[in-house]
């Protein structure tokens, strides 16, 4: 019996613009956000097959959180956050994620702030 072969999927530095933040100026203007996702799939067929039907397709997730973020108009880091992390998540797939949103430039001496979130499948 073969065993399962798990497969670890990184979206690294994902830069997008949107509505983030509680002030005057974070309401009108959009801002900087750097996305970062990591999710592990079942990747047996994957391999077995070399087929994109059987495997995750990062271009679909990827273009599905682009149009998530740059539509919304949060005030928290963690509420993009967590709807990222529902998109990542509502693909059947996914075993586990955790994405981490930061937000360059938030404070005044930092190089951003960033909120990370993590599910499980159970």
């Amino acid at each position: 019996m073969e065993k399962e072969k798990r497969a670890v999927i990184r979206i690294k530095n994902l830069a997008l613009r949107t509505i983030i933040g509680t002030t005057e100026y974070e309401r009108r203007d959009k801002q900087d956000v750097i996305i970062n996702v990591a999710l592990e799939v079942d990747a047996s067929r994957a391999v077995e097959t070399d087929d994109i039907a059987n495997a995750l397709n990062y271009r679909t997730l990827t273009k599905r959180i682009i149009e998530e973020v740059e539509g919304s108009d949060y005030f928290l880091l963690e509420k993009l956050a967590d709807s990222i992390l529902g998109i990542v998540m509502g693909m059947e797939d996914v075993l586990w994620a955790r994405v981490r949103v930061d937000k360059p430039q938030a404070l005044r001496f930092a190089e951003s702030v960033s909120v990370e979130m993590r599910a499980e499948r159970k």
